[in-house]
């Protein structure tokens, strides 16, 4: 996903638990969920198209993000409708009031026949499928979904982060097999460091001597001190310091289960308390107190952020692909992770392959969920994936060498997010590198091949706890993360002295992140078998 073209589509549990709270189902909690398998009103033809005889109508309830069209004027269900005989109703919710708009829908029991990227949460997933409103999704995937069982049969790591412990699959996701739509890439001013005459660092300490040239030496040839030689994405709440994300992998700190840990053979550890963090936190204070990192990273937003990639007057910044400084993308390149100073090199920042959790799930009201599986199933394919993100062939874009590109004509436009609900992220399909011309030219897989030989085999994806588990980890994760994302800026920005390293310590063992631990260890143990 172009983060340009929507940054609200990732929920977490953690700001769902709050968004939830007193928000029940009217089916029985702790039901065993039925299994809508045989119940469906029509006859599903095993394969090919069209996937129903007689023409049938679906409900959905979706995300509309700001930059779509109507997904009822979209080409990819304008077509798509004719290959399936399957019409669909969208009940489009804009993003903003969204997450109230599906709360309700669940509490008030007036279902739709699915929910369609509607970032349907882990503890969603949880509460409204064993309260009977999610049904089970891992017959249908067995039987009708041979694209998504493939997938899943590939990257192990699909299927175990969107289990629940009982072993059910209530929602499915995005799926990302591309590596460069999963990672910011860090890019650097090479016009700079050419007109400085140096090298592209490699290690934190040779980064910090480019970052003092970039400040002293003038390379914009202004002959004023006015560059920004570094800068980062300002925080959201509950997602952490993205600085912090960036920067952790040079010094041994991953981001393993979708949190800060580490995965030392087989034995989960949270890294917010440890020395290495303390000397991560200490190399970007240098930074930022010598004007080397961006003093307004903290307060910005987004729109400044990327104001000031595309000024072309930043020497070192992190974004997924190049859309934004295109007009100078030839003053950037991509380099790889710096090697720290215990000689870790690690790309840790990046998301699972199941990237966008919740993408999609079908509700106790369908009527046809063996269709609907069939459905959603060729989204998951390279084919139907051209299709949502493309649209029509000789109308939006052509085919190159077996790559779908939009042509100049379309391009021109600029209506490439009013065809696909892509734009906005969290559709639930598949992007793999027969999908990407748009997101990933040359320049971004190329930055990609930076990082590529230092990401971890397997990057495993949150794990899926059961509710009682869920509210307990939303409930330390609540006061744990917050301390951790107010006191590490304090840390970095000199508000907080290094003395206070050993309360800092001591304040996180008192919020039982030991406990914590212990948690997403059992998660883990279960994943793994």
């Amino acid at each position: 996903m172009s983060k340009h073209w929507g940054r609200g589509a990732l929920s977490t549990a953690l700001i769902s638990a709050l968004l939830l709270a007193g928000c029940g189902s009217n089916s029985e909690k702790g039901a065993e969920p039925k299994n809508a398998e045989g119940s469906s009103e029509t006859t599903v033809n095993a394969s090919g198209f069209p996937l129903t005889k007689d023409p049938i109508t679906l409900k959905m309830f979706t995300r509309i993000a700001p930059a779509n069209g109507p997904f009822k004027d979209m080409p990819v269900f304008q077509d798509y409708e004719k290959m399936s005989n399957v019409h669909v109703e969208f009940t489009e919710a804009p993003t903003d009031g969204f997450q109230e708009k599906k709360n309700l829908l669940f509490a008030s029991n007036e279902l739709p026949d699915a929910f369609y990227r509607s970032g349907i949460t882990q503890l969603e997933a949880t509460r409204y499928g064993t309260g009977g409103q999610l049904i089970p999704l891992e017959d249908l995937i067995d039987k009708y979904a041979p694209n998504l069982k493939g997938l899943m049969e590939k990257y192990p790591e699909i299927r175990s982060g969107i289990t629940t412990p009982e072993g059910h699959i209530y929602a499915i996701p995005g799926i990302v097999t591309l590596d460069a739509a999963r990672t910011d890439k860090k890019w650097i001013n090479q016009a700079w460091l050419k007109k400085l005459n140096l090298d592209v660092p490699e290690t934190t300490d040779e980064l910090y001597d480019v970052l003092v040239a970039f400040r002293d030496k003038d390379p914009n040839g202004n002959g004023k001190k006015d560059e920004l030689p570094m800068t980062a994405r300002p925080p959201v709440p509950g997602q952490g310091l993205p600085i912090v994300n960036m920067m952790s992998g040079s010094f041994g700190l991953d981001q393993q289960l979708g949190y800060n840990i580490n995965l030392v053979n087989d034995k989960v550890e949270i890294w917010m308390g440890n020395d290495r963090n303390k000397e991560m936190l200490q190399y970007l204070n240098k930074l930022y107190t010598e004007k080397l990192l961006d003093p307004d990273m903290f307060s910005q937003k987004e729109a400044d952020y990327l104001a000031k990639q595309s000024s072309g007057n930043t020497g070192l910044f992190f974004d997924q692909t190049n859309n934004v400084f295109m007009p100078i993308k030839d003053q950037y390149t991509g380099i790889a992770p710096f090697k720290g100073p215990h000689g870790d090199q690690m790309q840790s920042q990046g998301a699972p392959v199941a990237r966008d959790f919740g993408a999609f799930a079908i509700t106790s009201a369908n009527k046809n969920p063996e269709v609907t599986m069939r459905w959603i199933d060729y989204f998951y394919s390279d084919e139907g994936s051209t299709m949502l993100r493309f649209g029509r062939e000789g109308e939006n874009y052509e085919m190159k060498d077996g790559i779908p590109y939009y042509t100049e004509a379309f391009l021109a436009t600029g209506n490439q997010a009013k065809i696909t609900p892509y734009a906005g992220g969290g559709a639930p399909h598949l992007i793999s590198d027969k999908v990407a011309s748009f997101i990933n030219p040359p320049q971004v897989q190329e930055a990609q091949d930076k990082l590529t030989p230092f990401m971890p085999k397997v990057r495993y994806a949150s794990p899926m706890f059961d509710e009682k588990t869920a509210q307990e980890v939303n409930v330390l994760r609540n006061d744990i993360d917050k301390y951790y994302e107010e006191q590490s800026a304090k840390f970095i920005a000199g508000a907080l002295s290094f003395d206070k390293w050993d309360e800092f310590q001591s304040t996180l063992k008192k919020m039982k992140i030991d406990k914590l631990q212990d948690l997403y260890q059992q998660a883990y143990d279960k994943m793994a078998k």
